[in-house]
């Protein structure tokens, strides 16, 4: 694989150094591991039994886990770019939004738009690295370090975006051709990537990821690295030696190559003796795929099979807001002597409240010019006394804007309308302390919930049509 190394001498001292110094700084350093189409039960802090992921239990144990923390949509991209700005999808761009790219789009995050965390982290003094899949953009004007990534090496869009779903011809009707996945390193495409090449992709993104916070330490400034990894999208390709480990399949392998990877993370921080001073996020995106695909098994095989038999707690999975398995994931944090150890989180975050919290956090002022829809979760990482979700609801908003379902309090409504999901011409009420799963609609023994949530439904989308704040 062709990849410009970088520092010739620090690489030396990655691997035959023992430590290195800590670091002189007062900021915390952050690093937020964002997983690629994970399913809320797929570790085993949180239920999984046919998945070992000692490695991600064991940030459990030593940290914070959030049971209900709501991705901001169901799809890679808005998700991703909300994560990013602190706004739901439908606001960036000026109210255009962002929905999933591809690699005939021509569109992505607007740098001169939006506000990233990166941004406003640098100003701060951060130094950034970006190490894994992107999705914002493919062309030069979106790429992660035109906002604020000082690093990047990855690729742009997901790796089944390749030719070989489209018959292995790269053809499409509209006469682009969909080329190899890229792999670039800063702006630069440096390798056209086939299956062979995107197996080892995972092992090459966690070794420069480890390199680059050598590199930040070395330099004693603090560091924000986003890990995103691309093992767990289909296809569920791992390097080699690394397959048939996992009881479910080639996606439990995904998953469990994905925590081996953030063991060798956390033992890069041990070495440097920086993980006190170290704020650790996982999340994923959005939820798993759960309905088998024909294109994705006739393209990868076991490799893009979805085992429909496997249960989950939450209903539905990835593309879509309506139920909680497409928008409830997994949430760990870390951060020795702020977050307790062995702790829960039962209140209500979103991955937009990320952005407001880390800014605080690095010191940095939350733009005032525009609709920033995460709050500052500070109390409740650090298990503050009566401490409550900044949220009074969480609203299930798709990339452009139409509201799905509301979460208040232990409710669950879904909105009427057309969907794949099913088309309901009533709303659907569930009690998420007692059905999890949202299975049994209670709609017609709660008309006063019914009402009361109906009209917090009815201001959020008239506020999102309006570009206002949602907790008016």
């Amino acid at each position: 694989m062709r990849v410009k190394i970088k520092l010739f001498t620090l690489i030396v001292a990655t691997f035959f150094t023992p430590f290195i110094n800590a670091q002189e700084t007062t900021k915390p350093n952050i690093i937020h591991i964002i997983a690629d189409d994970v399913g809320y039960d797929d570790l085993g802090c949180f239920g999984a039994k046919d998945i070992n992921t000692p490695n991600l239990d064991q940030l459990a144990t030593d940290g914070m886990k959030f049971t209900n923390f709501y991705t901001p949509h169901g799809t890679c991209t808005p998700s991703r770019a909300s994560a990013l700005t602190g706004r739901y999808a439908s606001r960036v761009n000026n109210g255009t939004g962002l929905y999933v790219l591809f690699p005939h789009s021509t569109t992505g995050l607007e740098d001169e738009l939006e506000v990233s965390i990166t941004e406003l982290l640098k100003e701060q003094g951060y130094t950034t690295g970006l190490y894994g899949k992107w999705h914002l953009g493919h062309l030069p004007q979106y790429l992660p370090c035109v906002h604020g990534f000082d690093e990047f090496l990855g690729i742009p869009y997901p790796n089944d975006h390749g030719p070989e779903r489209i018959g292995n011809s790269g053809w499409r009707p509209n006469g682009i051709s969909d080329p190899q996945i890229p792999l670039i390193e800063q702006a630069q495409v440096i390798q056209r990537c086939d299956n062979n090449d995107l197996a080892e992709l995972p092992a090459l993104f966690t070794r420069e990821a480890c390199k680059f916070i050598y590199r930040s330490v070395q330099d004693k400034k603090p560091f924000y690295l986003q890990y995103a990894n691309i093992e767990t999208h289909t296809p569920y390709f791992v390097p080699r030696g690394f397959e048939g480990q996992s009881k479910a399949g080639a996606y439990g392998d995904a998953v469990e190559y994905l925590d081996r990877s953030v063991g060798i993370i956390l033992n890069t921080l041990k070495r440097l003796k920086i993980e006190d001073n170290t704020i650790i996020v996982f999340t994923s995106d959005n939820g798993p795929l759960v309905h088998r695909d024909e294109e994705l098994e006739n393209c990868y095989g076991k490799c893009g099979f979805t085992d429909e038999s496997r249960e989950h707690l939450l209903r539905e999975g990835k593309y879509q807001e309506r139920f909680d398995g497409g928008i409830r994931v997994s949430c760990i944090m870390k951060w020795p002597g702020n977050i307790p150890a062995s702790t829960q989180c039962d209140e209500m975050i979103t991955g937009m409240d990320l952005f407001t919290t880390f800014a605080d956090l690095a010191g940095a002022p939350i733009p005032t010019d525009r609709v920033i829809d995460g709050k500052d979760i500070q109390p409740l990482m650090k298990n503050e006394k009566g401490a409550k979700s900044p949220h009074k609801a969480v609203y299930g908003f798709t990339a452009n804007g139409r509201l799905m379902s509301v979460r208040y309090k232990n409710w669950k409504l879904i909105l009427p309308g057309k969907h794949w999901t099913g088309n309901f011409e009533t709303p659907q009420l569930y009690d998420l302390n007692n059905d999890q799963g949202e299975e049994t609609n209670v709609v017609d023994a709660h008309p006063k919930v019914v009402q009361e949530m109906t009209e917090l439904a009815d201001n959020a989308a008239a506020a999102m049509k309006n570009h206002q704040p949602l907790d008016q």
